[in-house]
């Protein structure tokens, strides 16, 4: 296992924190370790309504604190439930744009029960720096979150 996810399940199986502090401190940590990854954050089910909702994140302050289903990347993920790699905003169509300096952007669902509950958005200011290797890490990742959910 990687010296970063052995970082990211001791954060997530810290019993001094709770969950808020838990996935902030994993954004940061991402934030951190990743030069890549400029904004770095969860959205989340909202109750019984077909949207997103902002949770914890690292990074410019975003006004796309509800996103509806189907909506830019991360609404799409939430109807496709399958990670979504962008590696060119400016050729996605149904991009939502959080900040002129965004070129690419990774989502990755959560599942908690089978049920899309869900997701970690991760912009970069790069054009296509995302590897296989990240997302391997972000969909581990997501599988980890969902069992302290």
């Amino acid at each position: 296992m990687s010296e970063l996810k052995k970082r990211l399940l001791s954060i997530l199986e810290s019993p001094k924190h709770n969950t808020e502090e838990k996935l902030e401190k994993v954004c940061h940590l991402l934030d951190q370790e990743i030069s890549y990854f400029n904004w770095t954050g969860f959205y989340f089910k909202n109750g019984d309504q077909d949207e997103l909702k902002l949770g914890p994140y690292v990074g410019a302050p975003t006004d796309h604190t509800i996103i509806p289903y189907g909506k830019g990347i991360c609404g799409q993920v939430a109807v496709s439930n399958e990670t979504f790699v962008v590696p060119d905003v400016s050729e996605e169509s149904n991009y939502l744009s959080c900040s002129i300096d965004t070129k690419a952007e990774i989502v990755v669902p959560i599942f908690k029960d089978g049920k899309n509950i869900g997701q970690i958005d991760i912009d970069s200011h790069t054009i296509n720096p995302f590897t296989d290797e990240d997302r391997e890490l972000l969909e581990w990742l997501c599988n980890e979150v969902a069992k302290i959910l």
